[in-house]
């Protein structure tokens, strides 16, 4: 029997480390495919599409497990490419909403086996 080439080789799936990574990754491409023609010259294939990722976030915050406040959090720190810093004293309710919203995207896209 022929072995059907449209099935996804899983050896060349680099899957996320951990949420940030993971949300890094999501914001990052998102301003790539927005402000460019999107061109598919990396070689790291995710366990995941852009999509994927952005309806995952949304039923997250439709069904409660993601505040306003943590989503404008993550899209702050994500455009910013970092994690807020608790130790900052501005910028130290932030690390706690963002401790809260990795955790809870971490355990959903965990479920997804997106993250390792």
């Amino acid at each position: 029997m022929k072995a059907n080439n449209t099935q996804l080789n899983i050896s060349n799936i680099e899957k996320f480390q951990n949420a940030e990574q993971l949300w890094f990754w999501f914001v990052y491409s998102k301003s790539v495919q927005k402000n460019f023609i999107y061109q598919k010259t990396h070689t790291t294939k995710r366990p995941c599409e852009l999509l994927d990722v952005e309806t995952l976030i949304t039923k997250l915050y439709l069904s409660g497990q993601l505040s306003d406040e943590q989503l404008e959090t993550m899209k702050l720190f994500g455009d910013k490419r970092r994690a807020p810093h608790q130790y900052i004293w501005t910028e130290n309710k932030a690390a706690s909403l963002w401790k809260s919203a990795m955790t809870t995207l971490y355990k959903a896209a965990k479920e997804k086996d997106w993250i390792e």
